[in-house]
């Protein structure tokens, strides 16, 4: 079998208009306000930081404080009137905007020429003023303005994983560093959990059989992290690892959302009350839920268009291979039906309509029944990607399917298209074709689906329909021939009939090895 990605492609919206989504989102877009408010000379603290006494100014700019609310107050430069928690928020949203500014290249920082002279420590850290990729914003490509979102993305995604404040000074030792071990926080694990929960975040937005772009219960995302797959009934210690896991994701999707990764309904706050008042497993989070209890209010996130595009780029650099729709719009015959008859149908037609898009039709035809052809083991599974292809150009392959009837492997399937497609003048196939062209079918279906109930139903109707059909099929010279056979052996609900197939898959062997 070829080499596929185990990741089904996605389609993405065009770079223009994710780049208007990046550039909206309300952290990206207060890091460019900021930046553009930069003046020449402005003063930062350690780590580019911006001094503590602009952080009103910048909230006022950032429309995140009143403006009659600054420079009345004689240690914050906010007024009293103005309730601590708003403040407390606005200035830390206003601190955050400028990091991921600094960061991005939007500003630009200048550590200090010289030492302070001595004596003299209200001096700044360095100075900053706009940095030469505030350009990009106005002038760049879409590519440009999204570089520069993903490493803003690369910020917030760090600051997500970093624990609270209020633990960080707690492990603080003798020479004022942070003891790791104290904290008990593996950063390195860190940002592997949250990286497989974005990871698992969009193949359940890829997947078909998933929500798509709906939003995914927070319980059930966590779980995907923490519950095996072969395990029944969850334990009373996953439970409590999995309500964890949703007390620590509701923090950091909180933090993701105004990057524009997300959307994000947060857990209900009566349900975080209730925990903090329980005592039993899982006290420090909220409970799992049941399956009687409204699943939203313990917290729903979807991937935005926008987010899917940044996990996809993270997935890219971490090496992994993630398809695109589109992809193969480039590429040969043989490689379409190579990789999408590994596609979910939807994606399948997708990419098959962008590569027929880009072709004359009747060429187009041509050039995938040729790449059709074969006896190796990807064989079936191409001329059923082939059949499906056709199917999508519809009728003005009809010459090029004319061409083939007389084909050997491709005869059944022209035959097969050309009834579907109401021609009243296709030629009846002998018995040979139609028993090749069976094993073929259920070779590609074993290909593409393994022993699914569809399989199995297909396998039911071919022995109900052909009377005799195990004790001649076995004689199809076809290289599938006894992998089929052994399938339906497998697969047929009636013993009688499964035993019949197992003895034919072995004359089978037996008369292909003479």
């Amino acid at each position: 079998m070829s080499d596929r990605s185990p990741l089904p492609p996605v389609l993405l919206r065009p770079e223009a208009e994710l780049a208007r989504e990046a550039l909206a989102a309300p952290l990206f877009s207060r890091a460019v306000r900021l930046a553009r408010w930069a003046a020449p000379g402005t003063p930062v603290s350690a780590g580019g930081e911006l001094a503590e006494e602009l952080l009103p100014a910048a909230a006022v700019e950032l429309g995140l404080l009143d403006p009659g609310a600054v420079g009345l107050g004689e240690d914050t430069g906010v007024s009293g009137s103005v309730p601590a928690a708003q403040v407390e928020d606005a200035l830390a949203d206003a601190g955050e905007a400028w990091r991921v500014a600094v960061d991005t290249g939007l500003v630009e920082v200048t550590e200090p020429a010289d030492e302070p002279a001595d004596g003299d420590e209200d001096g700044p850290d360095g100075t900053a003023t706009q940095g030469e990729e505030l350009e990009l914003i106005t002038s760049g490509s879409p590519q440009d303005v999204l570089t520069l979102w993903l490493t803003a993305l690369d910020t917030v995604l760090a600051d997500a994983t970093v624990p609270d404040l209020d633990d960080l000074i707690g492990s603080v030792d003798e020479e004022g560093l942070v003891d790791l071990r104290e904290l008990d926080w593996d950063p390195e694990a860190e940002a592997d959990f949250l990286e497989g929960v974005l990871g698992n975040l969009y193949l359940l937005t890829v997947d078909e059989d998933g929500p798509g772009d709906g939003p995914v219960p927070l319980p059930a995302l966590a779980a995907s992290m923490l519950v095996p797959d072969d395990m029944g009934e969850p334990t009373d210690d996953v439970l409590e690892q999995v309500s964890d896991a949703m007390l620590k994701l509701d923090g950091q999707f909180r933090m993701l959302a105004p990057v524009g990764l997300v959307e994000y309904r947060p857990v209900d706050e009566a349900l975080m009350a209730d925990a903090d008042e329980s005592a039993a497993p899982g006290a420090d989070g909220p409970a799992v839920p049941d399956d009687d209890i409204d699943v939203s209010r313990y917290g729903m996130v979807r991937l935005t268009p926008l987010g899917l595009y940044g996990v996809r780029a993270r997935m890219l650099e971490a090496g992994l291979d993630v398809p695109l729709v589109g992809d193969l719009a480039d590429k040969g015959a043989d490689v379409l039906l190579d990789r999408a008859g590994a596609f979910p149908p939807a994606a399948a037609r997708a990419e098959t309509a962008l590569w027929l898009g880009r072709r004359e039709p009747l060429a187009a035809a041509r050039e995938l029944l040729s790449a059709a052809r074969g006896e190796d083991a990807d064989g079936p599974l191409r001329r059923l990607s082939c059949q499906q292809a056709l199917a999508v150009l519809g009728a003005p392959a009809e010459p090029a399917v004319r061409e083939v009837l007389d084909d050997p492997e491709l005869g059944g399937l022209a035959r097969v298209w050309l009834t579907e497609h109401g021609a009243t003048d296709v030629p009846p196939p002998g018995e040979d074709m139609i028993f090749w062209l069976t094993v073929d079918t259920v070779a590609a279906q074993l290909a593409a689906e393994g022993n699914s109930e569809e399989l199995q139903g297909l396998v039911e109707g071919i022995a109900a329909q052909h009377s005799g059909f195990f004790g001649t099929v076995w004689r199809v010279d076809h290289p599938a021939t006894a992998d089929v056979l052994e399938a339906m052996g497998r697969l047929h609900p009636d013993k009688a009939v499964a035993k019949l197939a197992r003895k034919a898959a072995f004359k089978a062997r037996s008369h292909r090895a003479s």
